[in-house]
């Protein structure tokens, strides 16, 4: 089952660890909202001086030194705050790269299990919906929160110099603010987390109704009425969740705003009452009631900054899961290299291997032995065991029990990228990129060159059909290769593998589904891909075994007989009934 997430708590210490490497940067950016907030602190107090003595006493020369600074003042910070912001929206950029990259590194080395029991666009949501979500809180919390808080204690330290008395009256708004604050943010976070689910289950659907495979079951079976339903019903859903997401709290904050609106009327009234009348001067009451709005508008910019973050831990929560998901294959700690020159001796010494979901062992306490350049065939009816062995054989799953060595070391003690270097593999359910034929090719291999390309696809006598279309091997084969046959796709697969020059085939019933004249050249092609080889097949034809070196029939993940053709048809057994 897909992994889920609620509204787990997550550490405003690990979000913070996000921009460890980030720290010079953000210092800088640290001194210079410092510096632009101390700096705008100095506007009101010039407004004081302007209409309490530049004007009254008609000094043209101080009103212009003092309107000269107004604008000197408004212009350097602006500046400062255009630098501020290139420097913050950078390292905001910058961690969410790494984010993404290493989401996706780390999920990249899941194991087979984990995407067999997760929805690949719940996969897709992680990456593209929750990282792109947290965004605005990563490109701008910190430099929002520094920005604002320096803003508001400059600001509160000029209203006390200005008059203490009206300062006690301005912030006693205070207290609801935060506490109103704070239920939004729970609010606005279990609503974000819902949001996120939805979002991941509409790019399932779209993953599943609009994709190559999706699009022609859909329209085979009528489907179509109906997907388009459950992707209505999923957008409707989602409609709600935002409209929920972006109203939540509203009223609260909207009750806040009126309040701090009516605050500089208090300050009117409060100068204007027989204890202060007359105490304070024009100049000060208006360089005063400017400041309180310099000292409001940071104060909701924290509360909502605050109200962004509590919402954002939901998002960081399903990032997180996954960045904490444990690797189940991985390289060992300490790798072994296998000998030099690779001869390809496989063996299965009593392995038995359970999928994690069953009771009942895939395989089942097997031994086998492949000498190098030697060909294995496995057979039996489906389900009994013969494409876990080849799972097995290219690590895609670990044995529960026993080992498999190539050349005397155990898989598990090899790179992994050293192993896939040895061991290829050719499967019914071939997959191509959506991108052109010659880049297909080279996965396999980046720095093959064309002329290596060309031999390997007349090794698989492929080479004919691609370049005698249009575009050749710039043609594009199409999203998961739909543009060629099954036949034609074998062939582009086993050249990708023969580019790789692996030393151990494994061909799991890379034949079942072709016809048989489509069969007989995916055959050749693939005699020339097992040449000097050690291959091991698994086949539901046995037409296509009847040369191994040795036949191995297993059923229920055990053996049930091995020989060569003519001793297992001689002895009338499973094989023999097989073949009949």
């Amino acid at each position: 089952m897909e992994a889920r997430t609620g509204t787990a708590d997550v550490s405003l210490r690990r979000i913070a660890r996000l921009f460890a490497g980030q720290r010079p940067r953000l210092a800088v950016v640290t001194v210079l909202i410092m510096t632009s907030s101390v700096l705008g602190m100095a506007s009101p107090f010039l407004l004081r001086e302007i209409i309490d003595r530049a004007l009254p006493r008609q000094d043209l020369t101080l009103l212009i030194w003092l309107v000269a600074g107004m604008v000197g003042v408004a212009a350097l910070t602006a500046t400062l705050g255009l630098v501020q912001t290139w420097i913050s929206t950078t390292v905001g950029q910058r961690v969410m790269h790494k984010l993404r990259v290493d989401t996706f590194a780390h999920l990249n080395r899941q194991s087979v299990a984990f995407f067999t029991r997760t929805r690949s666009g719940e996969v897709q949501s992680r990456i593209t919906n929750d990282i792109g979500g947290v965004q605005g809180v990563v490109t701008s919390t910190a430099t929002s929160i520094t920005s604002n808080l320096t803003t508001a204690i400059a600001s509160a330290v000029a209203m006390v110099a200005l008059s203490w008395q009206l300062s006690l009256v301005s912030l006693v708004v205070l207290p609801p603010a935060l506490y109103l604050s704070r239920r939004v943010a729970r609010l606005r976070k279990e609503i974000t987390a819902q949001r996120q689910r939805e979002l991941a289950d509409l790019t399932v659907t779209i993953e599943e109704g609009l994709s190559i495979s999706g699009a022609q079951l859909s329209k085979t079976m009528g489907a179509g009425a109906a997907m388009v339903d459950r992707f209505a019903a999923s957008s409707r859903r989602l409609i709600d969740l935002q409209l929920r997401s972006q109203l939540a709290g509203r009223w609260r904050m909207a009750s806040m705003n009126i309040i701090f609106a009516a605050i500089p009327a208090a300050i009117y009234l409060s100068a204007g009452l027989p204890p202060t009348a007359g105490t304070l001067s024009i100049g000060t009451l208006v360089a005063f009631t400017a400041l309180q709005s310099g000292l409001f508008r940071p104060m909701m910019g924290l509360l909502g900054v605050g109200v962004s973050l509590t919402s954002s831990l939901a998002l960081f929560a399903r990032i997180f899961e996954y960045l904490d998901l444990p690797v189940d294959i991985d390289d060992p700690a300490e790798p072994v290299d296998l000998p030099r020159p690779v001869r390809g001796h496989l063996r299965f010494e009593k392995v038995t291997f359970t999928y994690a979901d069953s009771k009942i062992p895939a395989v089942d306490g097997i031994t086998l032995d492949v000498p190098p350049g030697t060909s294995l065939a496995l057979v039996g009816e489906t389900g009994s065991g013969k494409s876990t062995v080849a799972a097995l054989i290219t690590r895609l799953y670990d044995p529960t029990a026993g080992r498999i060595t190539i050349d005397g070391v155990d898989l598990r003690d090899l790179r992994l990228n050293d192993l896939a270097g040895v061991v290829g593999l050719v499967s019914q359910d071939t997959y191509l990129l959506h991108t052109s034929v010659r880049e297909n090719l080279r996965y396999a291999r980046p720095d093959a060159t064309d002329e290596q390309i060309e031999q390997a696809a007349r090794a698989a006598q492929i080479h004919d059909l691609i370049a005698g279309l249009p575009d050749g091997y710039d043609t594009v084969t199409g999203s998961r290769g739909h543009r060629f046959s099954g036949g034609e796709k074998q062939r582009i697969a086993i050249a990708r593998t023969l580019l790789r020059d692996p030393r151990i085939l494994v061909l799991d019933e890379a034949t079942s589904a072709l016809d048989s004249s489509t069969e007989r050249a995916v055959q050749r092609a693939f005699d020339e891909l097992a040449r000097g080889r050690t291959t091991v097949m698994i086949a539901h034809r046995l037409s296509t075994v009847r040369d191994a070196d040795q036949i191995v029939v297993v059923g229920r993940g055990r053996i049930l007989e091995r020989g060569t053709h003519d001793t297992l048809v001689a002895n009338g057994g499973r094989y023999a009934a097989l073949s009949a």
